[in-house]
């Protein structure tokens, strides 16, 4: 066999028949499968059917034109989306997530359309999304608000000033969590940092107050703006803090870790020794340790920027770079910068400026009180500021308003260019009661000499505003008395505490007063009478106006009556209160008005609710004697049915007593 032959038997080549399979190759790869569908009927109805706007478009359509170069594109994608969710709320919780980093993202939006229906979209979100909602994914938001604050572009710095207050009204508490960022850029908002040597010595870091011209608004107006906001911002982190007691004379908030456990005693069960009561574990009061040593938290594992304003170290940080900012905007502000000629009267805008600077330091003071014991932020609040408020703020002490009014035809102030007038928009009183609360704050008995000539004012001014004080508000009489208070513990002796209690007096006297505004004045008169008690009989000296308010109480509750339960049931508890320490004068007046107040026809023991008829049957222990006139209205108050049968036997066990 030729080696041709032998080639070709290797290499032969099959032929194929008509109408035959081709064979499969040896070396074929089997390429079968077989497939089974998966259907999920939900995801499906929900691809297909997404509610939509009046446009035909779904939230997906929507948030997807958010990426859109047009301005346009986007401002009707904002709107569409508000209009979307305000017809079917529950996309919200769906796409959440989506929704609320496509709207951060916009805050610094070149489009001043855009930003502007963004804010009002975010102002719509914040009434439909909870707190505990929003809370992951608010760094997010906070990032994007911070970006907005610190941008070069003035509009959109404006803008997120708006952000701000949507988010303050909505979620204080989230906001006040990155305090120090926000405060910081608060701080660049109306200021910079000052070039100049001692930033290569490394030294601290100066800020001044900076100006730009291309703003919309003048540089007076713009940080008016922004230290609206940053005392909106520092009173969400006041609220914010429980260790921290409102000023004036407002009830104190109980702590859950002073909680009262109270406790029913029936006169009955009582007496007959079947029960028993522990005072001093139903007192509800725990004793207060004086201790620096604290056990150790979670927050103590926190780095200084995350505590924020609760790190007494931040807190002076900040207040170091903020009150010399606040002083130049005061100094700006201030009447003597505006017209000398003018004195101590304030233009509106001016004002309300100075008024913002004031509540911004008040605020912080508030915030260094619970530093204080450990720190003593009060004593270096004092040597570091204390020269520079005397100078600056007291200088044209107190302050009244100016409105400037162009001349017009037959007018009253005929002959000048200008008339100083009221304006009910704007509160001067309460710019210098400010003023004087953080003044008073600085003070203490141990300095009374140094500091007595700006005290001497204060209290004028706080005497003269008591005394002509018929058409104060409760927030005005409020920060008065605490004022006043303050006064009151700074210098104890007769000479200076009567004047200001004759003149709290003078107010109270007042017949067309407000029913919160009388409150506090009752409020006030028995702190005072408390405290006045409390000193030992050695020491004590009575106070001859406070005498007379607690002697003309008994009066007072017999004429009231029904007109005003509540305020009955305040004069009730100060009158058993004051009964109970055997204050001769109260006793007298009582005596003297008891035949009305337990009158069986028209008295306040047959007039007022159960509880309050319960404090005046007690009352009766009280009395000095008990005539045969005052037994008859006893007796026939239990004998027409005007009390309860309970009631009456509790009277006739006082009186089985007596």
């Amino acid at each position: 066999m030729t080696k041709k032959r032998k080639h070709q038997e290797d290499f032969q080549k099959v032929k194929l028949k008509v109408g035959k399979k081709k064979p499969k190759l040896e070396n074929a790869t089997d390429t079968t499968f077989k497939t089974k569908a998966i259907q999920i009927p939900e995801q499906l109805r929900e691809d297909g059917v997404l509610p939509t706007q009046n446009r035909k478009l779904n939230i997906k359509d929507l948030l997807s034109q958010m990426h859109h170069y047009s301005p346009g594109v986007k401002h009707n994608a904002l709107l569409g989306l508000k209009d979307l969710l305000s017809q079917y709320p529950f996309v919200i919780d769906a796409h959440l997530s989506s929704i609320i980093s496509e709207v951060a993202a916009v805050f610094t939006d070149k489009d001043s359309g855009v930003r502007g229906a963004a804010v009002h979209l975010l102002q719509f979100l914040a009434s439909k999304i909870r707190a505990e909602q929003i809370a992951p994914f608010f760094p997010l938001v906070s990032a994007h608000l911070s970006s907005a604050m610190t941008h070069i572009s003035e509009g959109i710095q404006e803008d997120s000033l708006k952000v701000l207050d949507v988010l303050l009204e909505a979620y204080p508490a989230l906001l006040t969590d990155r305090s120090i960022i926000l405060l910081k850029n608060f701080v660049e908002l109306i200021s910079h940092q000052q070039l100049s040597k001692r930033l290569k010595s490394k030294e601290k870091l100066s800020w001044m107050l900076s100006v730009n011209p291309n703003r919309r608004v003048t540089s007076q107006q713009w940080r008016l703006n922004v230290l609206t906001r940053l005392k909106k911002f520092l009173q969400a982190v006041v609220d914010g803090s429980s260790e921290i007691e409102d000023e004036g004379l407002q009830e104190q908030k109980d702590s859950p870790h002073s909680g009262r456990n109270p406790i029913c005693i029936s006169w009955k069960v009582h007496a007959n020794n079947q029960q028993h009561i522990q005072l001093f574990e139903n007192g509800g009061l725990r004793p207060k340790i004086n201790s620096s040593f604290r056990l150790r938290s979670l927050a103590s594992v926190m780095d200084g920027a995350e505590k924020g304003l609760s790190s007494a170290e931040n807190l002076k940080g900040f207040i170091e770079i903020i009150i010399p900012l606040l002083i130049e905007c005061w100094i700006e502000a201030s009447p003597a910068q505006a017209a000398p000629i003018l004195g101590n009267l304030l233009e509106s805008e001016s004002q309300q400026l100075m008024q913002q600077v004031l509540s911004i330091i008040h605020l912080l003071w508030k915030l260094t009180k619970r530093h204080d014991e450990t720190y003593k932020m009060e004593l270096w609040l004092r040597m570091n500021y204390l020269v520079d408020f005397k100078h600056y703020f007291m200088r044209h002490f107190p302050y009244s308003l100016q409105e400037t009014v162009k001349h017009k035809k037959k007018d009253s102030c005929k002959g000048n260019k200008y008339c100083v007038t009221s304006s009910n928009s704007v509160d001067h009183l309460l710019l210098n009661l400010t003023l004087c609360d953080i003044m008073v704050s600085l003070a203490s008995t141990a300095t009374l000499q140094m500091d007595s000539g700006w005290l001497d004012m204060i209290r004028k001014f706080v005497t003269d505003t008591l005394q002509d004080g018929s058409k104060l508000n409760s927030k005005q009489v409020n920060r008065l008395l605490g004022v006043t208070w303050r006064l009151m513990q700074i210098q104890q002796n007769k000479v200076a505490t009567e004047p200001l209690i004759k003149a709290v007096y003078t107010l109270y006297q007042q017949r067309s007063l407000l029913f919160s505004v009388r409150t506090l004045l009752l409020k006030f008169f028995s702190r005072v009478y408390q405290k006045e008690d409390m000193r030992t009989q050695r020491i004590r000296s009575r106070s001859k106006v406070l005498s007379r308010w607690l002697a003309g109480l008994p009066q007072q509750l017999a004429l009231l009556g029904l007109k005003n339960p509540e305020l009955s049931n305040q004069l009730i508890d100060i009158i058993h209160s004051a009964a109970s320490r055997s204050n001769k004068e109260l006793l007298q007046s009582l005596q003297a008005t008891a035949a009305r107040i337990y009158d069986p026809l028209e008295g306040a023991l047959v007039l007022l609710p159960a509880e309050a008829q319960r404090r005046l049957v007690q009352l009766v222990y009280f009395l000095p004697c008990l005539p045969a006139s005052l037994l008859s209205c006893l007796s026939r108050c239990c004998i027409m049915g005007r009390m309860s049968s309970d009631l009456a036997a509790t009277l006739i066990g006082i009186l089985h007593m007596r």
